[in-house]
């Protein structure tokens, strides 16, 4: 059963949520996040059998004594708050599993107080301003599962980490790591470790000992080269070495069969590592600024790719690789010098429903063949590709051509067939590209004829002293119902308007 309760006057609404197995009265769940709090509503202490209680993006300065009466707490969330002590009765909640102080100007000696957590599994530090931490954590705590130490100014870690035998997930990443911490290297439980965004210069051998390690983010550091032994990670599927030094990858990778994501882009490669093409299961690839010319034909195999980034690279044509990639959803290929070199560009028989404006900037593109698609519309910046020979476009629901493409000097070939065509009709698209061009022409002047008459109307009313021309509408607006009116009575009939949910 929910309800909302009130710890004082005029304090925010606090939502509580019961455990459906249970029919009593009793109260599990409070989130009394992002409601401008001050000081935890002491209301809340009197819910002895709460289990998780959300107080998240709000004003705290301190926790209170009273917070040992929720002796079955398990879940606390005090992130983005500000607090910079913890009293002691914090550890006096023996039950609790999940902490997190996170976007805190806590002081580093007042951390002390966690170790007394016995039960803890996950404790969440992100941005705490931390330069270090208290050993006594890692001496006292014995069954963390993930440690979140994220953007703080941490060099290293305490020796006693070892003792966390049941470590899955560390994320370090954005503090100010120079050297691997080494311990990490006898944590054999771990399988995500995070350490982007630092100064590290070389992973050491030991890495090889993590072999349930899954996921490795090593993303912004200052690697040249990697350790052979990574390929003993055999559960590895998720890597980032993007923006770091590295000229090539150990062949030895290729035994890393499970990969499915894989970032490099950053690096100085200059060509694709034969070895990514075997992994035959990747979903994810990021190659770009990598100094590519060209892609592997063996690039091919990669058949399972779903994002592929081939950004600020030097590709002068479109790769025909690519083709082979049936179930490619997104690809970037900004930045690269094709569109100066490229002459045809076949991309008939797909789904497309836009082209892109970048056309335009195709100076030398000669033939585009856009056959069997879902085109709704052209760009008008097409009509800056002067090159254009062959645009061929049958078979797609186009309704208007761009008003200016019979600037396109050089085109000899327009077909438009099987088109739902409007403007110009489809009896003048039958006749043929001169009788296309002469009704675009006609048309543009009639626009331009009926745009004077107008301006020379507007101007003769204001002259004659009526006012001025946005005045003189105003009348005519009268009891008629603007379109976001429209938009209102829409949604009293049941369909959602923006913003609203489904």
């Amino acid at each position: 059963m929910s309800k909302d309760i009130k710890s004082v006057e005029h304090s925010p609404k606090i939502h509580q949520r019961n455990d459906p197995q249970h029919v009593n009265d009793r109260t599990f769940f409070i989130d009394a996040s992002n409601q401008s709090l001050t000081a935890i509503p002491l209301e809340i202490f009197t819910f002895t059998e709460l289990e998780e209680v959300h107080l998240e993006n709000n004003q705290i300065e301190e926790i209170p004594q009273e917070i040992q009466r929720l002796k079955n707490i398990r879940v606390l969330y005090l992130d983005k708050n500000n607090l910079r002590s913890l009293c002691p009765a914090l550890g006096l909640l023996s039950s609790l599993e999940s902490l997190d102080l996170s976007y805190n100007p806590i002081f580093s000696s007042s951390l002390v107080v966690v170790s007394f957590l016995h039960a803890l599994r996950e404790l969440r530090l992100y941005q705490t301003d931390l330069k270090e931490i208290p050993v006594v954590i890692f001496k006292n705590l014995h069954h963390l599962e993930l440690l979140g130490l994220t953007g703080n100014h941490l060099k290293c870690l305490p020796k006693e980490i070892v003792n966390q035998t049941k470590l899955r997930e560390i994320y370090l990443k954005r503090n100010q790591f120079e050297v691997f911490p080494q311990e990490l290297c006898v944590l054999y439980t771990l399988e995500i470790i995070d350490l982007d965004e630092n100064k590290i210069g070389a992973i050491p051998e030991e890495i090889g000992h993590l072999t349930g390690l899954q996921k490795f983010y090593m993303a912004s550091n200052n690697l040249p080269v990697l350790p052979a032994s990574l390929c003993q990670c055999s559960q590895l599927s998720v890597l980032d070495l993007s923006h770091n030094l590295l000229h090539s990858i150990p062949k030895s990778f290729a035994e890393l069969r499970k990969m499915t994501e894989i970032g490099l882009s950053g690096n100085r490669l200059e060509k694709v590592p034969r070895l990514i093409c075997r992994w035959t299961s990747l979903h994810l690839l990021y190659l770009g600024n990598t100094g590519l010319h060209r892609l592997r034909g063996s690039f091919r195999c990669l058949v399972n790719l779903r994002f592929l980034d081939l950004s600020q690279n030097h590709l002068h044509h479109c790769p025909l690789q690519i083709c082979a990639l049936k179930n490619l959803e997104v690809l970037g290929l900004d930045d690269n010098k094709i569109g100066q070199s490229l002459k045809e560009l076949y991309i008939e028989n797909n789904h497309l429903e836009y082209l892109p404006v970048s056309l335009g900037s195709m100076p030398n593109l000669e033939v585009l063949d856009c056959r069997h698609n879902l085109l709704k519309q052209l760009p008008d910046a097409i009509c800056q590709a002067q090159a254009l020979k062959e645009l061929r476009l049958e078979d797609n629901l186009l309704t208007h051509l761009p008003e200016n493409l019979d600037s396109l000097v050089n085109l000899k070939v327009l077909t438009l067939m099987d088109n739902p065509m409007e403007e110009p009709p489809k009896e003048v698209c039958a006749e043929g590209n001169e009788a296309i061009w002469k009704y675009l022409k006609e048309n543009r002047n009639r626009n331009i004829m009926a745009t004077k008459i107008q301006a020379w109307w507007r101007g003769t009313m204001v002259q004659r002293g009526f006012g001025k021309f946005g005045e003189l509408l105003k009348p005519q607006k009268k009891g008629k119902t603007s379109p976001k009116d429209k938009k209102g009575k829409k949604d009293v009939k049941g369909k959602p308007g923006k913003g609203k949910k489904k």
